[in-house]
């Protein structure tokens, strides 16, 4: 049960080699460089989007590094397609969409992608996220709780009283890949009680927007970098079932930032 390690300094010699890939505003990926001393490199950003709000250019500017975007909705708009991958159609673009970036990575000797607020389902391999959830709990199904893209309201709605941000690699689920760091937690401090603020869909809108910027700048701004040092630094792995190991000691609910002191 020791597990692989995701990363091995020694064997390679050399760092961790990262692609960071975005959509938005990359504030997760800025985490990701202004890292004091990492043993990773960001060696270059990729985003899915063209223009509009992403500062995917902006950012690679400012820390000197190659820049590259390839627009996912004018991909599909071209080839008439929606952007789906419901269907084995929308499935088959996906993938030939992605085989840019994948070309991209091979030709970089890429080790691991940083999904940075990438917003778009990705069919590459060797991809790690962040989700604003505590993905080691489970629903009474034995499936995650609290997964997809609005989880903080989810949390919220169903009474918890804290929320934390996980690591994961990314598979084909929602969510569902194998789960690698979460974080310490940060409280839910409701302005009113709960059965008040679901009578009010734009107040409860604000509260749950507010926790999840609590919460990217506690969490996720903390776990996200630190996953990627743990990698780097050959402390992590994986068993044959997908359950993370530090130091080559199991961890089923995910590394926890107090192993780390």
């Amino acid at each position: 049960m020791a597990g692989k390690l995701i990363f091995d300094p020694v064997r390679f010699g050399r760092p961790l080699r990262v692609a960071a890939f975005m959509s938005g505003s990359g504030t997760n990926v800025v985490k990701l460089l202004e890292a004091p001393a990492p043993s990773y490199e960001v060696v270059f950003i990729f985003s899915d989007t063209a223009g509009g709000k992403c500062r995917g250019q902006e950012i690679a500017r400012r820390f000197g590094l190659p820049y590259f975007a390839h627009d996912v909705r004018r991909f599909h708009e071209l080839r008439g397609l929606k952007r789906s991958v419901r269907t084995m159609q929308g499935l088959e673009a996906r993938r030939a969409y992605d085989q840019v970036a994948a070309r991209l990575v091979d030709a970089f000797g890429i080790d691991v992608i940083a999904l940075g607020g990438y917003m778009s389902f990705l069919t590459l391999t060797g991809a790690i996220n962040v989700h604003p959830a505590d993905l080691s709990l489970a629903a009474p199904d034995g499936k995650r709780r609290f997964v997809g893209d609005d989880a903080v309201m989810d949390a919220i709605l169903a009474g918890q009283q804290e929320l934390r941000s996980s690591t994961l690699f990314t598979d084909l689920g929602v969510d569902s890949g194998p789960l690698l760091m979460v974080s310490d937690p940060v409280p839910i401090n409701l302005p009113a009680p709960l059965e008040e603020l679901k009578a009010d869909t734009e107040r409860l809108r604000q509260v749950a927007d507010e926790h999840q910027e609590r919460l990217k700048q506690a969490g996720d701004w903390v776990v996200f970098p630190a996953t990627l040092e743990l990698i780097a630094q050959g402390r992590l792995g994986l068993t044959d079932d997908g359950v993370a190991t530090l130091d080559g000691q199991p961890r089923p609910g995910g590394v926890r930032p107090v192993e780390l002191s």
